[in-house]
């Protein structure tokens, strides 16, 4: 649809809210939130006013002289967001769906709070300093890659793993959902893949209607019930006499999935409840996408992406971002190193032994199980770099 300075725009009713640097600004009609400058906020509250369009801009050039200003190409911004609702008395139809979370709003918001309220990040802080202190004083606490081998059994040992991380996970993201209840506002859960891997995730969008400050315990939800249930796990470690080697060997195994958890929530080159909370933090959103374009500048294989843009101001940050996430990719080599690697040499070692054993031996079928996931997982993974070497170059 073709527009001119001459037009006559309705928008969509709106909902606008300042938040750190810039403006939030909500379309209660699709539950979608964009983040906008205050140049964007003028222009829309002179649209709401009737003002001429040709008025808006030159009071926007004057207004904002630094600012290069095209309303016209701000106003088809608006339309393709489904912001603007007619255009010389002719309706937009938009396809948006609402996406608005409706979910978990049976649990009580009172009771939420009980666990999430403005005590929660000191606590959360104690816990975080009071685990490590217990890894440096009681080194043997701390988690070896040989605790994931509970049984004799290889296949026995990667489900019970499996298990135990689903139970964590669900825990995790039951925290996330806590928070947002405590502000009585509706969360949903996400169920999707990473390759061949099922992911759980919360749907925290409505946190958007909340001040900045107040959206930082959201992010922090999971990683306090992970504290919570670390700071458990050690203290009965250290406390209670267990002679019964699986339940310690399911208690090491606890503490071993929730540290390389909380490393990973470190590595900033993926979104991470810490990447979101920096985000929330800092106030610069799609942090992730302006380091991308700023290490495109030196990097020739990193992709610009032009969909975002690195508001004045942000600069120093996009910068710092892209220290921390070499950071994040050195802790990620670390848990190979110490972790993944050699578990893998283990399982191997372990393992292909039992191949030369009679088919009628349980070892021989565990051996069998054990190498044609290893080879599904090989051959997953050359499919995935493949795809995407593919689709790059289309």
């Amino acid at each position: 649809m073709k527009i001119s300075l001459e037009s006559q725009i309705s928008l969509q009713p709106l909902k606008i809210r300042k938040d750190r640097n810039h403006f939030i600004v909500e379309n209660p009609n699709s539950g979608e939130f964009f983040e906008m400058p205050e140049i964007c906020i003028e222009a829309i509250e002179k649209i709401n006013n009737h003002e001429s369009l040709a008025t808006i801009e030159e009071q926007l050039i004057e207004n904002y002289k630094e600012e290069e200003v095209d309303l016209l190409d701000f106003l088809q911004q608006l339309i393709d967001l489904g912001l603007v609702k007619e255009v010389n008395g002719k309706e937009i139809i938009t396809r948006t769906k609402d996406q608005s979370a409706t979910g978990f709003t049976s649990i009580s918001s009172t009771f939420a709070a009980l666990f999430f309220n403005r005590l929660t990040v000191h606590v959360f802080i104690i816990l975080i300093v009071f685990n490590l202190s217990i890894f440096a004083i009681y080194t043997e606490l701390l988690p070896t890659y040989t605790d994931i081998f509970l049984f004799d059994s290889m296949v026995l040992n990667i489900l019970t793993y499996m298990l135990l991380s689903l139970i964590l996970i669900t825990l995790h993201e039951f925290g996330h959902i806590l928070a947002i209840r405590s502000y009585d506002l509706p969360a949903n859960v996400q169920i999707g893949n990473r390759l061949f891997l099922i992911v759980v995730e919360t749907d925290l969008t409505a946190a958007w209607k909340l001040p900045s400050k107040q959206r930082n315990l959201l992010f922090l939800g999971g990683m306090f019930i992970d504290q919570v249930i670390l700071t458990i796990v050690l203290l009965i470690k250290l406390i209670v006499p267990i002679d019964q080697f699986i339940i310690n060997g399911i208690l090491s195994l606890v503490v071993l999935d929730i540290l390389i958890k909380t490393i990973y929530q470190c590595c900033f080159y993926m979104k991470t409840d810490l990447y979101y909370l920096v985000e929330n933090v800092t106030g610069c959103y799609n942090l992730m996408e302006n380091g991308k374009n700023y290490l495109a500048k030196w990097v020739p294989f990193v992709k610009v992406d032009k969909t975002t843009t690195t508001f004045e101001g942000e600069e120093k940050i996009v910068k710092l971002y892209g220290v921390f996430t070499f950071i994040g990719v050195l802790l990620t080599m670390s848990l190979f190193i110490i972790y993944f690697i050699p578990q893998m040499i283990y399982l191997m070692v372990n393992t292909l032994p039992h191949l030369m054993n009679p088919v009628g031996n349980p070892f021989f079928w565990d051996a069998l199980v054990i190498v044609a996931q290893f080879i599904l997982m090989i051959s997953l993974l050359i499919y995935s770099i493949r795809k995407k070497k593919k689709s790059a170059s289309t």
